[in-house]
């Protein structure tokens, strides 16, 4: 285990740039082999405290067709406000259609949980991020918490359930994504997300559904915060709010911020006001104890 330090002048990595510094990594830890692709997730904290801070485990957003678990720029707010931070990779389309992605991010929760003691992490309670396909996954992650049909692979006598969910503008169900953006002309976001459930709508429906968070809502779902732009034209706004009604109508608690002039993946969705939503978010359900 390889634990290396940021310096604030030469970080030369993807992610560098944007770390806080004395930012520590632990870089290019394998979670999991799935028919020989490996994935890996990188370990950052900051503050050397010498407590064990709490968790959340990030999924990177692009359309579930590119992307790594560099690509966390958007979450290392995080780190400065008394987090560690787990980035995952997992398998893209070009590689798997669903659920595979979903098995990958349950096989991360259990790899932290296994290995608290090798990588010093609290995972008593563990809270999950993602933007666009990342929040889907971590959406998927906060409903389907105890349902044990996407739990596969290794450290299956450890909890893949998240205690917290922070979904920024991740579809809340793919079969109204889909929907929705073929009405608004938005076919990149028809072809990605067909391409993630193996082809069209009208042929994959059940697929689909599968991999529809609302699908799985239920009163034992993680508490969310959902934040999403009025002007998305990838997502439309209207699929959080039918997401966030379904999780109030079954008394999970939810939040949904809209933001006035969001665009899908904005700077207007990246304000001191929304970090500040998202710390005490994650500090009131997982915050140190």
């Amino acid at each position: 285990m390889k634990k290396t330090k940021v310096d604030a002048e030469k970080r030369g990595t993807p992610e560098g740039d944007m770390l806080p510094e004395g930012t520590s990594v632990i870089r290019d830890i394998e979670y999991k082999n799935a028919g020989g692709i490996k994935l890996m997730m990188n370990i950052y904290s900051c503050g050397g405290s010498g407590k064990r801070l709490p968790l959340i485990m990030y999924m990177h957003g692009g359309g579930w067709t590119n992307g790594d678990r560099t690509s966390c720029r958007r979450a290392v707010f995080l780190l400065k406000n008394g987090f560690t931070l787990a980035s995952i990779d997992y398998r893209l389309t070009d590689s798997a259609t669903f659920p595979a992605q979903l098995e990958d991010c349950k096989a991360a929760v259990r790899f932290l949980r296994a290995n608290r003691e090798k990588y010093d992490l609290d995972t008593e309670r563990i809270g999950v991020c993602g933007h666009s396909a990342g929040g889907h996954l971590a959406s998927l992650l906060g409903t389907t918490g105890e349902n044990s049909g996407f739990d596969r692979g290794d450290n299956l006598n450890f909890s893949s359930q998240v205690q917290a969910v922070c979904n920024f503008y991740g579809p809340g169900s793919m079969t109204g994504l889909i929907k929705s953006a073929r009405l608004a002309g938005a076919f990149d976001t028809v072809q990605v997300a067909e391409k993630l459930i193996g082809g069209p709508l009208e042929e994959q429906e059940e697929i689909a559904e599968k991999a529809s968070p609302v699908r799985y809502v239920h009163t034992n779902a993680a508490p969310f915060l959902i934040i999403h732009g009025d002007k998305d034209a990838s997502v439309d706004v209207s699929i959080s709010k039918s997401f966030h009604k379904a999780l109030l109508e079954e008394g999970v608690e939810s939040h949904l911020h809209i933001a006035r002039g969001g665009a899908h993946g904005g700077n207007l969705l990246e304000t001191p006001e929304i970090e500040e939503k998202v710390v005490s978010f994650f500090n009131r359900h997982i915050g140190q104890r």
